[in-house]
């Protein structure tokens, strides 16, 4: 049977399939979205408690890193992550196939959380640098599969993401609030020294639990993924391309591993005193590259021009929101009311609350693009809204942020912040996915998902660059950071509304 059959066909589960908004949907898409789901539990769970773990004193079982240190950290891991899909994307393209690049991944990210579960540096490192490389080979292959269930022009593909990003988010919103109580309740901590187990931890078992997710996501793959293994091979393994053509893919593989590591290396470097001046590089680059393929003759260049000014929306929009997991995280622990009717929680619960979000309007923005059609606004418009709403949600924090002279502030807050911010990724995140495979040729689906994800990595770099001067102590300060970060999400959105007649011609018809 097809993956591109309709999911409505499926009986067995009709009745969840139409609660999820799945029905009339090809029927890989609940494979990929339950797979996906797991997946981003374990990810989620895991850097709900990352930040944390890092500043908590070693006496208390963390690591005892500064803030600034837990910062660099931060923003280095996140970008490795995605950083790593463009050779993971190519990787699938040219040699693994979507398919076994998924699963050869997800065996990858599982190990490296289960290390993250041993206590010491070196495991913690260790764990880290798994993750990232699994997380390299998985993302831009389930994606692509995902885009490889609609044919051209079908107008259910945004639609499609949109209620895959939704699966995303049902194993984030699951996640913090498992991994957050097995490391950080007092529940927990007086189970394990009932047990005559070291109560300090407790941090390991919420690292074991992410690694848990990953397995059970392998499992759905594994059992229910039967029609997804042969969409699409690898493109030196079709037809005619034997082992004696691996020669070219190989070479470009190693080109781009070593593009990818040297612009890795680079950006750390940037981290070191007297080089700062080096981060304009990854901000830089994409803008000239999209300038200079953005004026050529033939249409493809073109569309990778359109693609790296989208990209340059992407890093801008998530150095900005990828503060949940770094400032916003802090701010829930220090400055932040972890309670309901005197009821508290542990402060990593509120990494819950950007999912939740997104399972409640991802029907209604699924609904909504489904509805309007042809009428809905273009990319570039979406990417526009998108900032727009960023800009307001640390507009609302630079308030928050004076309060907290007075002590603690309301959780509600923080509920503000992530329904605004919510609002905003719902028009670009899953948008950008869908318009680059409609953007891509059909050979560098990979590829072209990685340079997507290049933006999560160099945004998330941006990211610790931007919360490495967080504190605790400084109200002015701190609402004087949310509102610097605003006008730039304002100022991006300015010029994403200019620019879009320029971009939509790039497009060369894709909306």
């Amino acid at each position: 049977m097809s993956g591109r059959e309709d999911l409505s066909a499926t009986a067995p589960a009709a009745g969840l399939l139409v609660w999820l908004g799945l029905a009339g949907h090809p029927r890989g898409l609940g494979t990929l979205f339950f797979a996906e789901m797991w997946e981003r539990f374990s990810y989620y769970g895991m850097r709900a408690l990352l930040v944390l773990f890092m500043v908590t004193p070693a006496a208390e079982g963390g690591l005892g890193m500064t803030a600034a240190e837990a910062a660099l950290v931060y923003g280095n891991y996140t970008m490795a992550v995605y950083l790593l899909s463009i050779p993971g994307g190519v990787a699938a393209d040219k040699f693994l196939g979507l398919w076994r690049s998924v699963i050869l991944g997800g065996g990858v990210i599982a190990a490296g959380h289960f290390t993250l579960a041993v206590a010491g540096v070196a495991a913690f490192y260790t764990g880290l640098a798994l993750v990232a490389i699994g997380t390299g080979l998985f993302k831009p292959g389930i994606s692509a599969l995902v885009g490889s269930l609609y044919g051209p022009g079908d107008n259910r593909r945004d639609a499609g993401f949109s209620l895959f990003y939704m699966g995303i988010n049902v194993g984030g919103f699951l996640a913090p609030l498992v991994t957050g109580f097995l490391a950080q309740s007092a529940t927990m901590k007086a189970w394990l020294a009932g047990q005559g187990l070291d109560p300090l931890a407790s941090w390991h078992w919420g690292f074991a639990a992410a690694g848990i997710g990953m397995l059970l996501g392998l499992a759905i793959l594994v059992v229910r993924g039967r029609d997804l293994r042969g969409s699409p091979p690898p493109l030196w393994g079709k037809a005619g391309e034997g082992d004696s053509r691996a020669l070219g893919p190989a070479l470009m593989l190693a080109a781009v591993m070593a593009g990818t590591l040297a612009l890795m290396g680079l950006i750390m470097v940037s981290d070191r005193a007297g080089f700062e001046p080096l981060r304009w590089v990854y901000v830089l680059l994409p803008a000239v590259l999209a300038l200079w393929l953005g004026f050529s003759k033939d249409e493809e260049p073109r569309r990778y021009g359109a693609m790296f000014v989208l990209l340059i929306g992407a890093i801008l929009f998530w150095g900005i929101f990828e503060q949940a997991g770094l400032t916003i995280a802090l701010f829930a622990e220090h400055l932040t009311r972890s309670e309901i009717a005197g009821w508290a929680f542990p402060s990593s619960w509120f990494q819950s609350l950007n999912p939740l979000f997104v399972i409640l309007l991802s029907p209604i923005f699924a609904a909504m693009w489904m509805k309007l059609g042809d009428r809905q606004p273009s990319s570039p418009v979406k990417f526009a809204i998108a900032l727009v709403f960023l800009a307001l949600s640390f507009l609302l924090m630079a308030p928050a942020a004076m309060l907290t002279a007075e002590g603690r502030i309301s959780p509600l807050w923080l509920v503000g912040l992530f329904l605004l911010q919510t609002t905003g990724e719902l028009f670009l995140s899953p948008v950008g996915l869908s318009t680059m495979t409609r953007l891509a040729p059909e050979r560098a689906v990979g590829l072209v998902l990685g340079i997507w994800f290049l933006g999560f990595a160099l945004g998330s770099k941006l990211a610790g660059v931007l919360g490495s001067n967080f504190t605790a102590t400084d109200p002015a300060a701190l609402a004087s950071s949310f509102v610097w970060q605003a006008g730039l999400a304002a100022a991006a959105a300015a010029a994403f509304f200019v620019l879009t007649p320029w971009i939509k011609g790039l497009m060369g018809g894709v909306r």
